[in-house]
């Protein structure tokens, strides 16, 4: 009798696996929630040029620091990280202002990786194993990429090289900062690749972790 009911428990465990841990499905009518106002936001790492206007021989192109700050000809230690292009353009034209007259300055921002709040990261089963700094040898890898307007599912598999030989694609998931709260969906890679159901390439917001398990068998 014992031994009936942990076969029992065993057979439920594996129905609760099969059906992506119990998580509610990402589906397409959360495209509600994507932000129409999308804008990129400079982070550590960042290659940021700057132009201004009039003067090439202060122009330059400058890394943001992990602190955060860059130092630029007559200007030094301004803060980058956490500003869009243009509001670190302003930055600069006041501390500019000192040693040229009305200066205008363009950012450029080329190579980014943007702040940890705006990436997309994936940990699991991907193609190719390693990740970013991993050497291959990890159970699973990870991979951190900059959020781009209207991003999808698809793009992001694209983006990645693929799924893992042993990815259980259909029991991926999705943990999602809604109102400040995570909250953890589930995604359909398998049939999104292997049967071409579009109705499973949903939307993927900045912020978003992916998580792929690896399949049970």
């Amino acid at each position: 009798m014992r031994f009936l009911k942990k076969i029992k428990w065993v057979f439920c465990m594996l129905i609760l696996l099969a059906s992506g841990c119990g998580y509610p499905p990402l589906t397409q009518e959360e495209d509600a929630t994507i932000p129409s106002d999308y804008t990129y936001i400079i982070g550590p790492g960042d290659s940021v040029s700057i132009f201004v206007w009039g003067n090439p021989d202060i122009s330059t192109t400058a890394t943001v620091r992990p602190d955060g700050k860059i130092t630029i000809p007559l200007a030094e230690d301004l803060l980058a990280s956490g500003k869009t292009p243009s509001q670190l353009a302003r930055v600069m034209e006041k501390a500019l202002a000192k040693y040229v007259r009305d200066p205008q300055v363009v950012i450029m921002v080329g190579g980014g990786q943007g702040v940890y709040s705006q990436q997309v990261r994936i940990i699991g089963q991907l193609s190719g194993g390693g990740g970013s700094g991993g050497g291959g040898s990890s159970h699973y890898s990870a991979k951190a990429f900059p959020y781009k307007k209207d991003m999808t599912l698809l793009d992001l598999v694209i983006q990645i090289g693929g799924l893992g030989q042993y990815a259980d694609g259909n029991r991926a998931s999705i943990i999602r900062n809604i109102d400040g709260e995570p909250q953890h969906f589930g995604i359909r890679i398998d049939d999104l690749v292997d049967n071409a159901d579009l109705t499973a390439n949903v939307k993927i917001l900045p912020g978003d972790i992916v998580i792929i398990p690896e399949a049970f068998f």
